[in-house]
């Protein structure tokens, strides 16, 4: 039987300019390009969950706005369940305004909005949907207080727990961490958390080895074009990344976490699902943008079948 994954997190609207260099201070320039761009680390993984052909159900929040509304249009119409996503009427739907210039550089001013709102009702909302089969990604732009209780009640009824914890904030709450079934930092994210570097895979493994020892079951640390180091209770393996010609990282991790989710969800073991996290994550940088670069299961099976050939 095929597992229910439930996205618990943000749902943001990115208002993208392209610029020719970017502003200093007081300065006026003239952009060339602008578009309105559904994204929000939750709903990224929602979407990307939904077009693998997983059971994606998204629970957070919008503002009663334009951008609201065709957020949840965007997440309607990739395939992933909305009827507990609150529309919150008291302030507006999260936004996250970039500037991007010809070096691709960027600027990017985060908004919380709905997302800042998110509270016990929601936790209450997921709660209603949990059984012990479910999977539940996590993330962190909505307040970490309310993604330890939602990993508290997962933890209670049985539920997986996976969290990407990003952005990694200046304090982790140490409680947190026994709660985690699959905690999948990035490099940056995992300097962050054990207060070092991590530039290969000797340094992913003693990260992996320190955050177990705080209570996180399984660590998968992505190192990006190199691949994700993994570390079980009872195993550690490495992934290579797949060769393919990057044009745009965003919502990479995203990705990751979406084929990873779906692998389990299908009843495959931790290490196939790293490889389909890793292929997810792979196709996602050959396409500009968030949602939009996130693929098909045909496109998906089509690129591992390939890639697996002997």
């Amino acid at each position: 039987m095929t597992r229910s994954i439930i996205v618990f997190g943000s749902i943001n609207m990115d208002l993208v300019a392209r610029v020719p260099q970017l502003p200093q201070p007081g300065e006026t320039l003239s952009g060339y390009s602008f578009a309105t761009v559904p994204g929000g680390k939750g709903a990224n993984q929602a979407v990307g969950v939904a077009k693998l052909g997983g059971s994606s159900r998204m629970i957070g929040r919008v503002g009663e706005d334009a951008f609201g509304a065709e957020l949840l249009k965007s997440l309607q119409d990739a395939g992933v369940q909305t009827d507990l996503i609150t529309v919150d009427r008291t302030i507006s739907s999260g936004v996250a305004m970039i500037a991007v210039d010809d070096r691709s550089e960027n600027h990017i001013i985060v908004i919380p909005g709905a997302n800042g709102n998110v509270d016990t009702s929601d936790v209450d909302r997921l709660k209603s949907v949990l059984t012990n089969s479910s999977i539940l990604l996590l993330q962190l732009e909505i307040p970490i207080a309310i993604v330890e209780s939602a990993a508290t009640i997962a933890k209670q009824i049985g539920a997986t727990v996976i969290l990407d914890p990003a952005p990694a904030p200046a304090n982790f709450p140490e409680p947190l961490y026994p709660l985690i079934d699959i905690l999948t930092p990035n490099a940056i994210e995992t300097a962050q958390l054990v207060g070092f570097p991590i530039q290969n895979q000797s340094d992913a493994d003693r990260a992996a080895t320190v955050l177990q020892q705080k209570g996180a079951k399984t660590v998968v640390v992505k190192l990006g074009s190199q691949g994700a180091f993994c570390a079980t209770e009872h195993d550690r393996f490495f992934v290579p990344a797949f060769p393919v010609e990057a044009i745009d990282t965003v919502a990479a991790g995203d990705a990751f976490n979406a084929g990873l989710a779906v692998a389990l969800s299908e009843g495959l073991p931790i290490q196939d699902a790293i490889v389909w996290g890793a292929a997810s994550g792979a196709l996602s940088v050959t396409k500009s943008g968030a949602q939009s670069s996130l693929v098909h299961r045909s496109t998906f099976d089509a690129f591992l079948n390939q890639m697996q050939k002997p």
